[in-house]
């Protein structure tokens, strides 16, 4: 197979990272009562809605729901893999470049993709943090 742009190891089809964020489906679905909800739709089009679950201001679950394409799922599987269980403040700190750079092979022109699915995620920690304000 072709090589992607010279990248050590990588074929025409993305990282291993890559692909397996876009086969996975443990993530997808919704959580009822969740302690954090957020949605937001893309320049793209695509939406995201996410879903969290929070105990001793730790993020135990994370789920979504998604319109789009596979690099939209891919970066929101990433989200969840680099954030559950771990706090509410690392929640915030999470940037759409650390998604990009674990998948390793984003394309560029679908790194609006992470942008999309971190919105969301801070939308869902805004609704958290409004529920619990308001407690």
């Amino acid at each position: 197979m072709e090589k992607h742009n010279g990248q050590g190891g990588e074929d025409a089809a993305g990282s291993a990272r890559f692909l397996k964020m876009i086969v996975r489906d443990d993530h997808l679905g919704v959580i009822d009562n969740a302690d954090g909800r957020g949605k937001h739709q893309g320049v793209c089009g695509d939406t995201v809605e996410t879903f969290l679950e929070v105990h001793s201001g730790r993020i135990s679950t994370i789920r979504f729901a998604i319109s789009g394409c596979i690099y939209t799922l891919a970066c929101a599987n990433t989200l969840a893999h680099l954030i559950e269980g771990r706090t509410l403040a690392e929640g915030w700190e999470l940037a759409p470049e650390e998604i990009i750079t674990y998948l390793e092979s984003l394309p560029a022109d679908h790194h609006h993709c992470a942008e999309l699915v971190v919105g969301s995620f801070y939308r869902a920690l805004n609704d958290h943090r409004r529920q619990t304000d308001d407690s």
